[in-house]
């Protein structure tokens, strides 16, 4: 379970992106309606998304920022 895990994290690391599900990475897809080219609502169009894993670390990297900034905030005004 730990080679998993670690295996993962490493996939994250370096492939943070994967193919869009909706689009099978592509970035469009044919309409029902008279067979038209439409862009992914998914991915924008640009047929990859972030990983689960990625998304979790980047929202744990943003809070811990935030939090190290308030506290610098604090000391500079002297509370």
């Amino acid at each position: 379970m730990l080679f998993v895990t670690l295996g993962y994290i490493w996939s994250c690391a370096v492939y943070p992106y994967k193919a869009c599900r909706s689009c099978r990475g592509f970035g469009h897809f044919r309409s029902s309606i008279l067979g038209a080219i439409r862009l992914c609502r998914r991915c924008n169009g640009t047929g990859r998304t972030l990983r689960a894993g990625r998304r979790a670390y980047n929202a744990t990297v943003r809070a811990h920022r935030a939090i190290r900034k308030a506290q610098n905030r604090d000391q500079r005004d002297g509370q």
